[in-house]
């Protein structure tokens, strides 16, 4: 099969490096891709968001397969021009990526479905919300309501912080024109959950669980980011809360998506957070989750291809996942000021005796290719995953192979996986 996989991030370096290994695979190709992808694929002048440019290229050569990665060529509507032209796609249509497209549409969906999530206020003129917010006084959580490169969630501590935020979105326009909405919701507490599910519209295929870290610094502190580092499984998961989500969160949702004209084939990412009434789901992603999907593909022992193609035939049903029992912790090094402004074309270093280590994976993300080197080229530079026989043993080496890499400024977190390692005793 000649495949195509679209983006040029970590969580596309993991879906290419897993593609690379079937046997099914004859040539694959990555929009744009970065320096580390070029190890598996053909690397491609073409961006992600250029639906046009993507689909002039997978005609001409004949591409079996797309896969695309990041949600925003998906509500663009990539997967809707591909398979006007009769091209198979792994992805959403733009109608059905609405769910992540558009938070305040997600929220509706979710309250007419019987969906548990938080309580929510929706709105488009900033004034209003100032004025619901005023009469507030605890945590409230403001989100902006289009696509913000997952940092458009801002958990607000006080009134006046979710006041500011309303501001910095909805006047200032920090997050462009994802930001003409926002839909602020109460602040739920308890452990959050990566769900990822492969769905062809019939049948559903829950992936092994996930814990993402998105706040910048240890213990939680800082401004979100787009992902500091995920580890699987996640112990606090269990095979009950598997059941319920799967009966509660993901049918329910797949059903309302077909009842409003959306049926739904790709994965479907579901943010879950544990409370103590049960599972809410914060939010929903119309791809693969970044950087859990370098913590989750890595324990995949079946055919990756072999799956996705399913997926577009609508044979998920003859599939069964077999899954390496160990487990998986990604570390994010990221550039000096993310998630803020950052500087780029900083040397790396050690990456070689990094990748050298055993049960040590790299996943490129922000990275460039200058002179022969790799340099930074982007706020997340590098994803690092390590398999252990446990959590303790995969926190141990990962954290081994992050101390052989460097470059000036780089920060990570340094508590990936702290509430597993909590939960085991480690």
């Amino acid at each position: 099969m000649r495949v195509l996989v679209v983006g040029g991030g970590g969580r596309e370096d993991a879906l290419a490096w897993k593609i690379a290994q079937s046997p099914l695979l004859d040539k694959l190709y990555c929009a744009p891709g970065n320096a580390g992808i070029s190890r598996w694929a053909q690397c491609l002048p073409i961006r992600a968001d250029d639906v046009a440019g993507l689909l002039d290229f997978a005609r001409r050569e004949r591409i079996d397969l797309t896969v695309v990665g990041p949600e925003a060529p998906l509500v663009l509507g990539l997967a809707d021009r591909f398979r006007e032209h009769g091209l198979a796609v792994f992805g959403p249509s733009a109608a059905a990526a609405a769910i992540e497209g558009s938070k305040a549409y997600a929220k509706d969906l979710m309250r007419r479905c019987g969906v548990p999530t938080a309580d929510y206020r929706v709105f488009h003129h900033p004034a209003d919300a100032r004025d619901y917010l005023a009469k507030g006084r605890g945590p409230a959580v403001v989100k902006a309501d289009g696509l913000a490169a997952g940092k458009g969630v801002v958990v607000a501590p006080d009134r006046e912080t979710a006041i500011q935020t309303v501001e910095e979105i909805m006047t200032r326009g920090v997050f462009g024109q994802a930001g003409r909405a926002v839909v602020v919701e109460e602040y739920l507490q308890g452990e959050e959950v990566s769900l990822l599910a492969l769905t062809d519209g019939e049948t559903i295929l829950p992936l092994v669980s996930a814990q993402d870290h998105k706040r910048v610094f240890d213990g939680d502190q800082g401004p979100n980011t787009g992902g500091m580092g995920a580890y699987s499984p996640a112990p606090c998961y269990t095979t009950d809360l598997a059941a319920m989500a799967e009966a509660q969160v993901l049918r329910p949702i797949l059903q309302g998506l077909a009842g409003d004209g959306r049926p739904y084939q790709g994965v479907l990412y579901a943010g879950l957070m544990l409370t103590e009434d049960g599972p809410r789901v914060l939010e929903f992603n119309c791809r693969f989750g970044d950087p859990e999907t370098q913590a989750v593909l890595p324990r995949l022992r079946s055919d990756l291809l072999e799956t996705l193609w399913a997926v577009t035939q609508g044979e998920l049903d003859r599939v069964q996942l077999q899954w390496d029992e160990r487990s998986a912790v990604c570390v994010v090094l990221a550039a000096p000021g993310y998630p803020g402004d950052y500087p780029q074309g900083l040397p790396i270093t050690g990456l070689d005796e990094a990748a050298g280590m055993a049960d040590v994976q790299l996943f490129y993300a922000g990275t460039a290719c200058e002179n022969g080197k790799i340099v930074t080229a982007g706020g997340r530079v590098l994803g690092v995953t390590a398999l252990g026989d446990n959590i303790t043993a995969a926190v141990q080496r990962v954290y081994q192979a992050v101390e052989q890499i460097s470059f000036p400024g780089v920060h990570y977190r340094r508590d990936i996986a702290a509430r597993a390692l909590r939960r085991s005793g480690g």
